[in-house]
């Protein structure tokens, strides 16, 4: 069996609000409990489970898709008026990064939390 990473805890001051908010800009479903978790339903193998914390480093979370994907993605975040930037780090310049061949933003979160979605992996040449 190939390994698959099945789940992520993300730490939140508001599991449900930040669940809800990852949810919609990804346009996944989403439950607003599950035990004590809030998940996320990123893919059938991945979930991204909200978790109440007190204190907690901020942690970055990535997402490859397709362009049509990122064209619906980035359409969300518009919407939204969600600001975004073309760096990890940094001013939010509303710019999309056009590295290796793809397209990339970032934003963050309302707990510090720098979430990316890609197009070309620059972690995995030619995937």
């Amino acid at each position: 069996m190939a390994i698959e990473l099945d789940h992520v805890i993300v730490p939140s001051c508001n599991p449900v609000a930040a669940a809800k908010a990852v949810a919609e800009i990804l346009d996944v479903p989403w439950d607003e409990q599950v035990g004590h978790f809030t998940p996320v339903y990123v893919n059938d193998s991945l979930t991204l489970d909200f978790d109440n914390g007190e204190s907690f480093e901020s942690h970055h979370y990535c997402f490859r898709v397709d362009d049509q994907a990122f064209d619906q993605i980035f359409g969300r975040i518009k919407d939204a008026d969600i600001a975004y930037r073309s760096t990890p780090m940094g001013e939010d310049d509303r710019e999309l990064n056009l590295r290796n061949g793809g397209r990339n933003f970032y934003w963050t979160d309302e707990d510090g939390h720098i979430w990316e979605v890609l197009t070309v992996s620059y972690a995995r040449k030619g995937a």
